[in-house]
């Protein structure tokens, strides 16, 4: 199939779908005059590819996840190992958003939001220091 069916199929953008194959995370047939040929196994890959990107995976962990899922004798302690580096890693920046939303809800806050100059925010912003 077409790159356009293999999109639609697949629930990918066309751009995105060459790229996969660009990097190397897919490598569909080509036809005679050298247009790209998608069988049902790459639209699988490149559902599995669109299902681990939006887990917030990296095309580099999911080159490691494609590898493992094309692997019938992977050991799913290697997988779980990928994901729960993953969760360790979401855990991180959920909890420095946290610290930012924080942050900023105190200068907010703090912040007199009227016609004086005066303003925790900009102070904060400009490295004069924290409003306590």
């Amino acid at each position: 199939m077409n790159i356009g069916i293999a999109s639609e199929k697949s629930g990918l953008p066309s751009k995105t779908i060459r790229y996969y194959g660009d990097i190397g995370l897919l490598r569909p047939a080509r036809t005679d005059n050298g247009y790209r040929d998608y069988s049902v196994a790459d639209i699988h890959r490149l559902r599995f590819l669109q299902r681990s990107r939006s887990l917030g995976f990296s095309v580099d962990e999911c080159r490691q996840l494609l590898s493992l899922y094309q692997d019938k004798d992977r050991e799913s302690a290697d997988v779980k190992s990928i994901a729960e580096a993953k969760l360790q890693e979401i855990d991180r920046k959920i909890a420095e958003l946290v610290g930012l939303r924080g942050l900023l809800h105190h200068l907010v806050e703090h912040c007199h939001g009227d016609e004086r100059p005066d303003c925790p925010i900009i102070d904060e912003l400009a490295g004069e220091g924290m409003v306590q």
